[in-house]
């Protein structure tokens, strides 16, 4: 080609760039109108690119190359700038249309920003051309990044799989609850069904459940760590903990856990407090073993496991539940204190106690830290509520005064409460023999050695190398102060015959209740020994103060007419009249008497006879010459089959006359 056709082509040249300048131009102006359909943005998008991939064969100089790439930086703006706005205007979820729309809408967000990184590398002023890109890239990047938020935060919304503990259940027991009014209204054996301790059961409590639907976890772990690589982390992060606490807080709902303040609670009656407390025992340990731990897996899922983002997210989302739960339980520590409350109280402490190495693991970095502190103060609450409920159970003991003897003298409400207590205690012997160790240790700091508990074979047994353990000490303390009270009740009873079998029968009680449980191992053989010779004592006393006086009718004493050996005929008769008349009045009232346990019946009856009957037929027999038949009211075998009635609760009188 000779220079004059090479002349001929440099004005068409410049022709064709001015012209592809011009084009570039109006791009520029047109896109810059707002009120364009996303069909228009998208055609001059397309143009822009076309534009730009027509190359141009003459050299340039530096000017001309910068000019290039502040053409290239526009229209590749251009083609970002439209797929990011086009958004704007459509009201539907891009997840929702498919992975390809999802897909696309990533990677033009993911372009804008690495635009304006790029942008924000060359360190451009104001004057320069390419700032005004930059600033624009900004709000571009900006739009995106609240789009995706959006996207993320439906995600978790409508990919949240429902919680429903189906592997779990829990029964209603709202009609077990127990009266507070009065200890003698745990007076009876029912206490041991009513006071019973639950049963839970560790199956399905550790288990990870999917708390979101894991095909979305992927697209979920996508967009934040867009968001997070272009300085979105606490727009993603509050989004994530707002939707996660909300999930959690329906988590309560579903197991049941209200939101109940602390003067909710103190108002409460035990009946309705106490079927909480039970709930309260069975919630918290799916709601951290299966809930926590699954929401936990979840953050790590979508943020990074360990990271710190999952573990400011986990802790942020689930800080209001966990101390929403945690609030109830203080709130039971400081209600009053009362003897029926102690069993629900330890089963709290256990269950609490069991999951504080979940806890501590869930809450093991700083910014949980303080999540785990309050959960260990609650705990630590719980254990000196525990403590200060059982010295109360001893005081309550102490105060339970009478005003009227109990009828019958048979085994006293108060006794068979105590004694019952004591027995479902031992279900709990390693938990309440170390709080009752740690408050014995803290009350040995402040209190002198005459003021500790047990009784004084227990104040020996400290300094021995087989010392008992402190829920022995407390144990024999509170079977002290019970045998101290019921001598206190003994009193009311005008016979002291009554008196004494009112006091064999309680011991006797007592003495087989720890002989026929585990409270064997806690108070010892020795200690059952010691109330079998007390039981036996009064049983013996009781006999000399029911039959002595009659029983001394039956001597030969006074029976001799006065100045001679003779027998006298009418003193034997009378003699014989006095013992019918008191045996019969003996027969009246102590039918009436009762001894509840057959055996010790039995036992006593025989005794007795054995004593009664003996005399009696020695008496008759030895002075049958002097005595008609008409004048023996009962034959030997009469007074034995009448002493079988004795101790029924049933008064009778005697049916044979005179």
């Amino acid at each position: 080609m000779d220079v004059k056709d090479n002349n001929s082509m440099i004005p068409e040249l410049e022709r064709e760039e001015n012209l592809i300048a011009a084009a570039r131009h109006i791009i520029k102006a047109l896109g810059s109108n707002n009120n364009l359909t996303s069909d228009a943005k998208k055609i001059l998008a397309d143009l822009g690119s076309q534009l730009s991939s027509i190359s141009i064969s003459n050299d340039k100089d530096e000017d001309d190359d910068d000019e290039e790439d502040c053409n290239e930086i526009e229209t590749r703006f251009g083609v970002i700038h439209e797929k990011i706005m086009r958004w704007d205007e459509d009201q539907s979820m891009i997840w929702d249309l498919g992975p390809e729309e999802a897909s696309d809408y990533l990677n033009a967000a993911n372009e804008a920003r690495e635009l304006v990184e790029k942008m924000e590398s060359l360190q451009l002023s104001k004057e320069d051309k390419e700032h005004e890109f930059l600033l624009r890239g900004y709000s571009v990047l900006q739009s995106a990044m609240s789009r995706l938020e959006e996207e993320f935060r439906n995600l978790l919304i409508q990919n949240r799989q429902p919680f429903e503990p189906e592997y779990v259940s829990f029964r209603s027991i709202e009609e077990d609850v127990i009266d507070g009014n009065s200890m003698v209204s745990f007076g009876d054996e029912s206490i041991e069904e009513s006071l019973r301790r639950d049963s839970v059961s560790r199956a399905s409590e550790e288990l990870i459940i999917d708390l979101v639907h894991q095909d979305v976890i992927p697209d979920l772990r996508c967009i934040a760590n867009l968001l997070f690589a272009s300085n979105y982390v606490q727009e993603c992060s509050h989004a994530y903990t707002i939707v996660r606490r909300d999930a959690l807080e329906e988590c309560l709902f579903v197991l049941e856990m209200e939101r109940l303040s602390i003067e909710d609670v103190l108002r409460m009656e035990w009946g309705t407090l106490n079927s909480k407390a039970k709930r309260w025992i069975w919630a918290v340990k799916i709601f951290v073993r299966v809930y926590l731990a699954s929401e936990r897996c979840l953050s790590d899922q979508i943020f990074g496991e360990g990271g710190p983002v999952s573990i400011a997210c986990f802790v942020d989302a689930s800080k209001a539940s966990i101390l929403q739960i945690m609030n109830f339980a203080e709130a039971i520590t400081i209600s009053p204190r009362q003897p029926e409350k102690l069993f629900r109280i330890l089963d709290m402490y256990e269950v609490l106690a069991d999951l504080m190495s979940d806890i501590d693991a869930l809450y093991s970095d700083e910014v949980g830290s303080y999540v785990k502190v309050e959960c260990h103060e609650v705990l630590n609450r719980l254990g000196n509520c525990v403590t200060a409920t059982f010295l109360e159970f001893g005081n309550a003991i102490a105060s339970n005064a009478s005003s009227t003897a109990f009828v019958g003298g048979g085994i006293h409400p108060l006794t068979k409460y105590v004694m019952n207590y004591l027995v479902l205690l031992t279900d709990y012997n390693e938990t309440l023999n170390l709080l009752l160790k740690d408050q014995e240790e803290q009350d040995a700091l402040s209190l002198s050695p005459d003021m500790s508990p047990g009784t004084e074979e227990d104040s020996k047994s400290r300094g021995s190398p087989d010392r008992v353990s402190s829920m022995a000490l407390h144990f024999r303390s509170v079977a002290s102060i019970l045998e101290s009270n019921l001598e206190d009740k003994s009193m009311l009873y005008r016979e002291a015959p009554l008196q004494h079998l009112f006091l064999m029968n309680n011991l006797h009680y007592m003495a087989e209740k720890v002989k026929g449980s585990d409270l064997r191992r806690i108070y010892g053989d020795e200690w059952i020994r010691k109330r079998n010779s007390k039981f036996q004592r009064h049983a013996r006393k009781y006999e000399r103060a029911s039959w002595s006086s009659i029983l001394n009718l039956l001597k030969d004493d006074g029976i001799h007419v006065p100045g001679t050996n003779s027998i006298s005929k009418s003193l034997l008769k009378e003699k014989l009249r006095s013992f019918y008349i008191g045996f019969e009045d003996i027969y009246r009232i102590q039918t009436a008497w009762h001894i509840p346990d057959v055996q010790l019946r039995d036992d006593l009856r025989i005794s007795t006879s054995l004593n009664v009957i003996q005399a009696y037929r020695t008496f008759v027999g030895r002075h049958n010459s002097h005595i008609s038949d008409k004048y023996i009211k009962y034959s030997a075998d009469d007074l034995e089959n009448y002493l079988f009635d004795f101790f029924e609760g049933n008064s009778k009188i005697v049916a044979k006359s005179s």
